[in-house]
């Protein structure tokens, strides 16, 4: 590939690949078969040009801009491109006044687009309703953050929500070579163009994570350097030439957003379901990204607690530990020891019955929230209370047979009967198991004699 520094400036590197490739109609859209295939509602009413408001729910780089531009288009209504991040309520007004009067001298109506939508905070959100209940104009929102948590309940009810998916590898594939054939329309009669190697082409596919336009900036990249160094880069550009070009690979991962809760939420479930594999994914999912390693400590902590338990008591003391060693370590070496805690856990008979224990004593202590306690159980400190009967009746325990005061009850009357803990036959909890229904038995006994 020859070396020239004036190729893709000026006046021939009109815009940035990925607006040049910006899809002109549906049949150029790559990926969202689940919303535009043929036959789908969405594309039957685009194609029919009645389009309402929505909002479009995806990860950067699926297509949420480009299907605003075809909706207009599609609909002959004039499109108003609209940042949440750098504008106001303000803009909003004008474009509001504008649209009224687009409507009412050209009969022509106004597709807004509002990028960033859940950049907006409630009262911004607000200003939006009346405009859109009237008709003045169809909104569509855009947002990478789940509407549910995002978007005010009033707004929400206005607007149909449509999910858009990550690119698949096939589509980005298709992509990189509309790509490589649009930039070599710029190369002048004689000069060599653009070709990747298949690896080449999988690094970059790679490299976008679903991204549309990840992956024409990181060709666009490649090509400039190309054509702009002074090294022979003869030949197809292979994976080595793509990795020296493309920055350090940053995964998608948003440690405020929904994001961070879905890869928590599945290093729990792995960790739960006993894979080891899966769990060591996630959690190297989650420190790559920059998640703070103490944070995943303390839900290892909790996942110790939550889904181990008493099958195995050993797993909470090696999860605190793991936690205390990150906090001496610090990264890279403090993430071993929470490693190892998550593969302890993983590989660990599991028990839940701890968990549901305390939300039935926590439902309890909510249903009779001011029993007294029993006089027998109540220390008695002073004479006064001693004559008040506090303590009276309590049996030591360490006195009784096998160390049970047997028919002595430790619940105010109506929780009597009460059985919150019910363990597994895993692990530990087994032993535990065959210790509770010797005492149950003793007591049986007790009770028996006393009839």
């Amino acid at each position: 590939m020859t070396s020239d520094p004036t190729l893709f400036s000026g006046a021939i590197r009109r815009e940035p690949l990925a607006a040049r490739l910006r899809p002109r109609n549906l049949e150029e859209l790559l990926g969202q078969d689940q919303l535009l295939g043929d036959g789908k509602p969405l594309r039957r009413a685009i194609e029919r040009g009645e389009v309402g408001s929505m909002v479009l729910w995806g990860p950067p780089g699926t297509g949420k801009t480009s299907l605003a531009r075809l909706f207009a288009n599609y609909t002959d209504k004039h499109l108003e491109l609209f940042s949440a991040v750098t504008e106001g309520v303000p803009r909003i007004r004008q474009i509001i006044a504008e649209a009224k009067e687009r409507l009412e001298f050209e009969g022509r109506g106004t597709v807004l687009f509002c990028d960033e939508i859940h950049r907006f905070n409630k009262a911004q959100q607000d200003a939006f309703l009346p405009w859109v209940e009237d008709g003045i104009i169809t909104l569509i929102g855009a947002t990478t953050e789940n509407p549910s948590f995002e978007l005010t309940s009033a707004l929400l009810s206005r607007l149909r929500v449509f999910v858009l998916h990550p690119l698949g590898s096939e589509d980005l594939r298709a992509i990189l070579r509309k790509a490589i054939h649009e930039v070599n329309q710029d190369v002048e009669s004689g000069k060599e163009t653009i070709a990747l190697t298949d690896d080449a082409v999988g690094l970059l596919v790679r490299y976008a994570d679903g991204d549309a336009r990840r992956v024409l900036n990181g060709f666009e990249a490649l090509v400039d350097y190309v054509r702009s160094s002074t090294e022979d880069t003869s030949g197809a550009a292979t994976a080595d030439l793509v990795a020296s070009v493309l920055e350090k690979r940053i995964a998608r991962y948003d440690k405020s957003g929904e994001e961070h809760f879905n890869l928590v939420s599945a290093l729990h479930k792995a960790v739960r379901g006993s894979d080891v594999e899966g769990a060591l994914y996630w959690l190297a999912r989650m420190i790559a990204g920059g998640e703070d390693v103490l944070y995943i400590a303390r839900r290892v902590v909790r996942m110790a607690a939550e889904d181990v338990g008493l099958a195995d008591p050993r797993a909470l003391t090696l999860a605190l530990a793991a936690k205390e060693a990150y906090a001496f370590l610090g990264s890279p070496e403090g993430d071993l020891a929470v490693a190892q805690a998550v593969i302890y856990l993983a590989t660990c008979p599991k028990s839940n019955r701890v968990y549901e224990a305390w939300s039935r004593a926590m439902d309890a202590a909510a249903r009779y929230p001011a029993e007294q306690v029993p006089m027998h159980l109540r220390n008695a400190p002073t004479a006064l209370m001693t004559t008040l009967g506090y303590g009276k009746g309590y049996r030591y325990d360490h006195a009784e047979r096998e160390g049970l005061a047997a028919g002595q009850t430790y619940l105010p009357a109506p929780l009597i009967d009460a059985e919150w803990y019910r363990p597994t036959d895993q692990g530990f909890e087994a032993e535990m198991a065959k210790r509770l229904a010797r005492w149950a038995t003793i007591r049986r006994e007790a009770a028996a004699d006393e009839r």
